[in-house]
């Protein structure tokens, strides 16, 4: 009797195994997301002074493209940040990122560099990121209310913002990598220019 059941029993956990489905594999970071957060400051970080004259920087709060809220006075509280002020469309921009986000890569840690992005679509937006590899946090600003706060009309433009907030310098019409390096070293990082 045991053996009559136990062959059916058989045949059905064999037959389940073959049809078992695969696990699915986990989606990818999105890129710009929560994986792209700097790490913690380098203990050798040397900064320049901000002028006691600079006025402060807008805050703000915004989702990265995964979702992720990025408070941005969290991140200059230690820190400099860049904001790059892009769309996936601007053809300046197309031409800048390779070589702004080998800059950021550069820096990595030192100096933050925040893309913020408005006026795109999510799949337009993460197929230029992926291409152009974005490896920093992009805040999506579908209503440019954060590009208003900065007096950004149209991309690009980069703003330059010391460790505690004050706001150093603007670009409108963004800055090529090797000119923003050179502001780097003048601006924010000592030791560097």
């Amino acid at each position: 009797m045991r053996r009559r059941l136990l062959a059916p029993l058989l045949v059905v956990l064999v037959l389940a195994g073959c049809t078992a489905r695969p696990a699915a594999e986990p989606a990818p970071a999105l890129a710009g997301g929560a994986s792209t957060l700097p790490g913690p400051v380098p203990a050798d970080l040397a900064l320049r002074p901000a002028p006691g004259t600079a006025p402060a920087a807008p805050a703000f709060t915004g989702g990265l493209t995964d979702g992720t809220p990025l408070t941005a006075a969290l991140l200059w509280a230690d820190r400099p940040v860049v904001f790059t002020f892009f769309s996936s469309w601007c053809t300046t921009c197309v031409d800048r990122q390779d070589a702004l986000s080998d800059l950021a890569r550069r820096h990595r840690d030192r100096v933050v560099f925040v893309g913020v992005a408005g006026a795109d679509q999510a799949d337009e937006l993460q197929d230029y990121l992926r291409a152009h590899r974005v490896e920093y946090p992009v805040v999506v600003d579908e209503q440019q209310t954060i590009w208003r706060s900065y007096a950004v009309r149209e991309p690009p433009a980069v703003v330059l913002v010391a460790k505690g907030g004050a706001l150093l310098r603007g670009w409108p019409g963004g800055l090529d990598a090797a000119a923003l390096e050179q502001r780097l070293g003048e601006l924010v990082l000592a030791g560097s220019g």
